[in-house]
């Protein structure tokens, strides 16, 4: 019998299971249609499961080095430069990751010290705001709007301070569809401007944007590449999630601090797979046709419920679909989305959660990666409710 238990301070004491992770749970307890947690109901590229086979039968099973393979890196450098018109040295500015989120992570750990600020725009995916908390860093959140959620630059201007360390973007963002413009970024070149803050733009719904909308990504902008870390996610564009395989991009200073953590947590990533994808991202056309595909499932669902009670807001890119339920109900979000759930068997996404002072504007956010008669499940029963 033990005769001491060890006195912890946690440093997440306020921090449950995440918001995907529970709403899974209850859609898998209740046989619901889940359309709450973000991964496609499809399989991934034969091709590319058949390069993964191969290079495991070909013994590619050990360790990868350390910022990944370097055909990879190479393949990823040549993307950017094609896409982008910006050149990254796949040696010294290009890491492979164990997912977006883990890149995420490392970022924070490797530039937030204690005191740091770190502002971000909520709703905030969930990981942002613990990684920055456990790091010892401060969280200044600025509050997106709905049904718009437009960042109002002149609060940013206001919240900079001496300690702001770095400033977070998203976009094509999650959870609420949205996408920044050209006018957005050239107001972040000039809060930034010679300033030492760091700017961690996640952009793994890069592919993901619709309607001929240009993604503005950092890497359009010089002004913006000597303090960027960018996230980027295979499992984002190729169709496998469960992979957690993603990548960052950053200048060399930063890719060095970025490396020094990367090595302990997780120090190299799943081998046969960085070699599979090497491969695959030579045919561009595997990348260049996912917003296509996308726009059609979001088109297809947006159709699908065109006789339900529940207001579109239009997506601009990643593939979720924002529902305004406030004529429906006027349940607390959360409440909503368990109800939804438990009687009617189609799970979504709350976002209050997303906020930290749980701003509640009676929105759910769908996923719409799911096969064609999986969205018209969901859509037939929504539009009876």
């Amino acid at each position: 019998m033990a005769d001491h238990t060890v006195q912890i301070k946690s440093k997440l004491p306020n921090t449950g299971i995440s918001i995907f992770a529970r709403m899974t749970a209850l859609a898998n307890q209740h046989g619901a249609i889940n359309l709450a947690q973000g991964f496609p109901d499809f399989m991934s590229s034969e091709k590319l499961i058949s390069l993964v086979h191969a290079y495991m039968q070909k013994g590619m099973n050990q360790y990868a080095p350390m910022p990944g393979l370097l055909a990879l890196r190479e393949r990823i450098a040549e993307k950017i430069k094609f896409i982008y018109h910006n050149t990254y040295d796949p040696a010294s500015e290009v890491t492979i990751t164990a997912g977006a989120t883990q890149a995420i992570y490392t970022s924070i750990a490797a530039t937030i010290r204690d005191g740091d600020e770190v502002i971000i725009f909520e709703p905030a995916y969930d990981s942002y705001a613990p990684a920055i908390r456990v790091n010892g860093g401060i969280p200044v959140p600025v509050e997106l709007k709905a049904p718009d959620y437009k960042i109002d630059w002149n609060i940013v201007k206001k919240l900079v301070s001496q300690r702001t360390r770095m400033i977070m973007i998203n976009t094509p963002h999650n959870p609420t569809g949205t996408v920044l413009d050209q006018s957005d970024i050239k107001q972040l070149i000039r809060i930034v401007h010679g300033k030492d803050i760091i700017v961690l733009s996640d952009e793994v719904y890069e592919h993901i944007i619709f309607d001929g909308i240009r993604h503005e990504s950092v890497l359009h902008y010089p002004e913006l590449r000597e303090r960027s870390m960018v996230i980027f996610s295979f499992g984002k564009t190729y169709h496998n999630t469960g992979w957690k395989i993603g990548y960052v991009l950053a200048p060399e200073y930063l890719t060095k601090e970025f490396r020094a953590v990367h090595q302990f947590e997780v120090f190299s990533v799943n081998t046969p797979i960085q070699y599979a994808l090497s491969d695959f991202m030579e045919d561009r056309s595997e990348y260049e046709k996912v917003s296509n595909f996308y726009a059609a499932k979001r088109n297809l669902f947006s159709d699908m419920l065109k006789g339900s009670k529940f207001v579109l807001k239009p997506s601009a890119g990643t593939y979720f679909q924002l529902l305004d339920y406030s004529a429906i109900s006027d349940l607390g979000d959360q409440e909503f989305a368990d109800l939804l759930t438990i009687e009617h068997k189609v799970a979504a996404i709350p976002l209050s959660p997303f906020y930290r002072n749980g701003s509640d504007a009676k929105m759910l956010r769908f996923c719409f990666a799911k096969q064609d008669s999986t969205l018209q499940k969901a859509a037939d029963i929504l539009c009876k409710i």
